[in-house]
């Protein structure tokens, strides 16, 4: 089974610039979008052989997600639960027979950390929806989760220690994220590649010289790691300031 994730910055804007082109070559059994920007009806798309799921926020042009499936799920669940969190269209579940598949786009702390307390309590707030779930049948999660973990993640750590998606907070939740039994599945491929990005600035031609971050994820449940057949970063993909991220796994 094939998954993408891509956050799109837009996904109106990116349909200008061959998204439909990358859908269908990438040949996805799941396809998740984050930042998709857009509200109820604002696009009529459709792909053939597909069903879709939109969380679209509250506010117009802001966060949003999507899932495309090929696989028609049991139930599909919108948010985690919490009136605080569920506004902004971060999250979609759609539960299957033997595992969940969660498409999410963590809130970033933006510029001064303004928001890094929010930031914290979503982490916690998050963290116990999946494992509440993961009680129940292993998960897979994936989407922009707006934090660098380690410095091979990024190309300047040193420079970027107190900025949004590279402080020691963020990077502390994502690692008790993972010692709660999930595993970041790209590193489980290649835990010493560098130089591997999902989000490049626009500013100072960061992408040219591959300055980036690697802030887009897929994460599974520990006891799925024997089911992970490969990751992959499509840093060749363009349209948006992000690139897909592919996980490839046997359920």
């Amino acid at each position: 089974m094939k998954c993408i994730s891509w956050n799109v910055n837009g996904i109106r804007a990116c349909m200008g610039k061959g998204f439909a082109e990358t859908f269908k070559s990438l040949d996805a059994d799941f396809f998740c979008l984050q930042e998709t920007k857009m509200q109820a009806g604002q696009l009529d798309l459709a792909f053939d052989g597909y069903e879709s799921y939109w969380n679209y926020a509250d506010k117009k042009g802001y966060s949003g997600t999507a899932i495309f499936t090929k696989h028609h799920p049991l139930a599909v669940t919108y948010g985690i639960g919490r009136d605080e969190h569920d506004h902004e269209g971060r999250v979609i579940t759609l539960e299957y027979d033997n595992f969940y598949f969660i498409t999410v786009y963590v809130p970033n702390s933006q510029d001064g950390l303004r928001r890094l307390d929010y930031r914290m309590q979503w982490e916690r707030d998050f963290l116990a929806y999946i494992q509440e779930l993961d009680s129940r049948k292993p998960v897979i999660f994936c989407g922009d989760l707006n934090v660098a973990h380690k410095e091979i993640d990024l190309k300047n750590p040193s420079s970027n220690r107190k900025n949004a998606g590279f402080t020691d907070e963020e990077r502390e939740r994502f690692s008790i994220l993972l010692d709660a039994g999930f595993v970041d599945t790209f590193r489980h491929f290649f835990p010493d590649k560098a130089e591997e990005y999902s989000w490049w600035s626009y500013r100072f031609r960061a992408r040219e010289k591959n300055a980036g971050w690697r802030i887009d994820y897929f994460v599974v449940s520990r006891r799925l790691v024997p089911n992970l057949q490969a990751a992959a970063i499509h840093q060749e993909v363009f349209g948006s300031d992000h690139c897909p991220v592919e996980l490839q796994i046997e359920l």
